[in-house]
């Protein structure tokens, strides 16, 4: 707060005096104390010089003083006044100078406060200038780098299509509408269009219609399952060109998950498809070859087993014996050389099968020393047999796998054992739930086999190379078949062996045993008419005497029209029917017996030496039942004795016999569907479905054939089955059963089976379909 100075305190005082007092009563007590100070000055110098005092001095001193005390106290007032207001505009001034003062103070405070934040702000503005220079810097570089990775991408993005046009395969993709996004040259060459006018189409608009319904049911599938999937078919290039690819298809994502589309990437496998077909018809030609050459081959052979086994009957002396003996066993070893041929192509098509059947472990091995011993006696060589009991009387076993196991290690051991003996022994565990393992072994003292070689026996074709026996040769496939089929009986074969000391295997393999009896080799049927169907005079002796010698009674015709010819005359109780005839096939001969009516209470059963077909193929085709070549005793017993054994008594409702049902028109119709259904639905509603479904085949036959043709495995599937559907429908069973054949797509063989199937199933529909409505005629009339 401000303070009056020292030198105007009195001053002050006074303006302040007189303020308070008042002007006028100053002015007054001014103007008395201005008349006594005159009155009394001049008595004071009056007296003092020496003067008398007088009146009029004292008038004069009062006039003077009247006269300038109000002046005086006029100039007096206004100046107090001025002073009181100069001290009061002072005192205002410099209240307001203090205020200002204040306030300057205040805002140099706050101005120190701006100033430091200022200089705040210019240093925080200098860091931010120094940080945004830094960011300009590195967006300058960022947009440096993203510049020169655009122009990679560009390049790469370049280089990737020109990649893709350089291709080989077919691309393209398409969007979530399924239209065309894009693809490349192939594509192009193949649609007939460029990139940029396939954009926005769909296949409907650039396949043909039935490629074009394929192609989008898998895409479908794919944008269905998000999963990719791969298929095999044909397309047709814009210059008529048909090339087979394997497309594969898979759904492709952005990088936040979003389903774009899908790709779709095809490899040319053209030339694969015609060497795989070329392979195919190569082994197929293999396969005919192997049938045709068994089929010539054992077509002497079965004379030389058949006429030296009924020579060994007659009376001869012991040289000539011996002879025949060996003439017997040669046959027998090179029938087992023609086994190891079939079945080597067997195992190679996968059609290897077990027939299981009773037999007696003791008579089979007696059965199988008595030949082997034979070839052994040729080279002076001791057989020595040993049965150890206890031994399962019965076994259920394939005895001709068996044969064949036990056959090619024998052979090998009688080949390379020069001197000393060969050996044979069988036995058995204990039986357990009617099972048990039956180990055979067969020792030598032969060559022996080096122990670096005993792993490498069993390899196909592989042969041991031993200098110290030269002269024992072989096919190599002997052993690798034995393996083969020991595995498939879920067995083991082990072999030791020692150089120039011998070879032991060892073939151990699980049996089921069986409780009951087997049956008896004697034939129950005599007096038979038979019709002998073969084109082979010396198939035609062994068989007819064979035949004969079991009291049947033997017509022969040796072409397929004869044969015919014959059963339109005649009313045979048995065809023995050979398959390869001169003239046309025996499945022809019995299709149109069976079309003729010529055989509807007789038995058909193949001859065949071609042993590559299955027996339910022979079945089939209207056989049934089937005897391979060469002609067994025992198997002609057992053949005849299932055909001919005795039937039940037949049922008699009400005065009238129950007719049996037709064997031929069981194995291709099923019986039990179509009379449920004619007492179902009535004769007429069925005859109204077979028509149906008459005319529908045809075109169902027409479209199977068509994607067999173009190799679309998918469709010929989906048609068999429908195909199998219908045939169900109105009793085809046989029709039935060759499409689910057909259907079957994942069959390891399919396509090895398939045109054969499919031939076999154009033959059944046309054959069944009489048959079928010949039943239905036979139901009307009963009616």
């Amino acid at each position: 707060m401000h303070s009056d100075s020292p030198n105007d305190s009195w001053a002050i005082r006074f303006a302040q005096f007189v303020q308070r007092f008042g002007t006028l009563k100053l002015s007054i007590l001014f103007v008395v104390f201005s008349l006594v100070f005159t009155l009394g000055g001049s008595y004071v110098i009056r007296v003092s010089l020496g003067s008398q005092v007088q009146p009029d001095d004292f008038i004069s001193a009062v006039v003077l003083t009247m006269l300038s005390a109000p002046w005086v106290l006029y100039f007096f007032s206004e100046l107090i006044k001025q002073l009181e207001n100069s001290r009061t505009n002072l005192k205002e001034v410099v209240s307001q100078l203090e205020s200002l003062r204040e306030e300057d103070v205040f805002l140099n405070r706050e101005l120190q406060s701006n100033i430091r934040q200022l200089n705040h702000e210019i240093e925080q503005r200098k860091i931010a200038q120094e940080e945004r220079e830094g960011l300009f810097k590195d967006l300058e570089q960022e947009i440096k780098n993203k510049s020169e990775q655009e122009a990679q991408a560009r390049r790469l993005s370049t280089l990737l299509r020109s990649i893709i046009d350089a291709s080989p395969d077919l691309i393209y993709y398409r969007n979530e509408e399924g239209q065309f996004a894009g693809c490349n040259r192939i594509a192009e060459l193949m649609t007939g269009k460029t990139e940029q006018e396939l954009l926005g189409l769909t296949p409907e608009d650039v396949y043909e219609e039935e490629l074009a319904r394929q192609i989008v049911a898998s895409d479908n599938e794919v944008l269905e399952t998000n999963a990719s999937i791969t298929e095999e078919l044909w397309l047709k290039f814009a210059d008529g060109r048909r090339r087979y690819f394997e497309m594969k298809r898979v759904p492709f994502f952005d990088k936040e998950g979003n389903r774009l589309g899908l790709l779709s990437f095809g490899r040319d496998m053209t030339e694969r498809k015609q060497a795989e077909n070329a392979a195919a018809k190569a082994n197929t030609d293999k396969t005919r070859f192997i049938a045709t050459i068994s089929h010539e081959l054992r077509t002497p052979l079965n004379g030389i087993v058949g006429l030296s086994r009924m020579l060994r009957d007659t009376e001869l002396s012991e040289e000539q014996f011996s002879w025949v003996s060996t003439i017997y066993a040669s046959a027998i070893t090179l029938g087992n050389i023609f086994n190891d041929i079939i079945d080597l192509d067997k195992l190679g098509r996968d059609k290897l099968e077990l027939s299981l059947k009773t037999i007696s472990l003791k008579d089979f091995t007696e059965e199988l020393s008595s030949i082997i011993r034979l070839l052994a006696g040729d080279k002076q060589l001791e057989l020595k047999t040993t049965i150890k009991e206890p031994l399962p009387r019965l076994v259920e076993i394939d005895g001709t796998r068996l044969r064949q196991i036990l056959w090619n290690i024998l052979f090998n051991a009688v080949k390379f054992t020069q001197k000393g003996h060969v050996s044979l022994s069988v036995s058995a565990t204990k039986p357990e739930n009617d099972k048990a393992f039956v180990t055979f072994i067969i020792e030598d003292t032969g060559v022996g086999i080096p122990e670096s070689e005993i792993d490498k026996i069993f390899a196909m074709y592989y042969q041991v190379d031993h200098p110290d026996h030269q002269s024992a040769t072989g096919t190599g496939i002997g052993l690798a078949i034995c393996k083969q089929m020991v595995d498939l009986m879920s067995g083991e074969i082990n072999v030791t062996s020692t150089v120039g000391k011998g070879t032991r295997f060892e073939i151990i393999l699980p049996v089921q045993i069986s409780n009951s009896p087997m049956k008896v080799a004697e034939l129950d049927v005599t007096g038979l008419n038979i019709l002998l169907v073969e084109d082979i005079e010396l198939n035609v002796m062994v068989a007819k005497a064979l035949l004969e010698k079991l009291g049947q009674r033997v017509d022969v015709a040796m072409t397929g029209q004869e044969a015919l010819d014959k059963a339109r005359e005649t009313q045979y109780d048995l065809i023995l029917l050979d398959i390869q005839l001169p003239d046309m096939t025996g499945f022809d001969v019995a299709s149109t017996l069976i079309e003729e009516d010529l055989v509807m209470q007789t038995p058909i059963v193949a001859l065949t030496a071609n042993v590559i077909k299955k027996r339910d193929e022979y079945l089939e085709n209207g056989m049934d039942d089937v005897i391979a070549k060469p002609i067994k005793k025992s198997r002609v017993i057992e053949v005849f004795n299932d055909l001919f054994h005795a039937p039940p008594a037949p049922l008699e409702i009400e005065g009238q016999v129950e007719r049996a049902p037709n064997k031929t028109l069981s194995n291709i119709l099923d019986m039990d569907l179509l009379e449920m259904l004619v007492d179902t639905i009535g004769d007429d509603m069925v005859r109204a479905s077979v028509k149906v479904f008459q005319e529908k085949m045809p075109e169902y036959m027409e479209i199977l054939q068509l994607s067999l043709t173009a190799d679309e495995k998918s469709e010929v599937c989906s048609q068999a089955h429908k195909i199998k559907g219908a045939a169900g429908s109105v009793g085809l069973a046989r029709v039935q059963r060759i499409a689910n054949q057909i259907q079957q797509g994942d069959h390891p063989t399919w396509w090895e089976n398939v045109h054969d199937w499919v031939e076999e199933l154009q033959m059944a529909v046309q054959h069944d379909m009489k048959g079928l409505n010949s039943w239905l005629n036979e139901q009307k009339f009963d009616d």
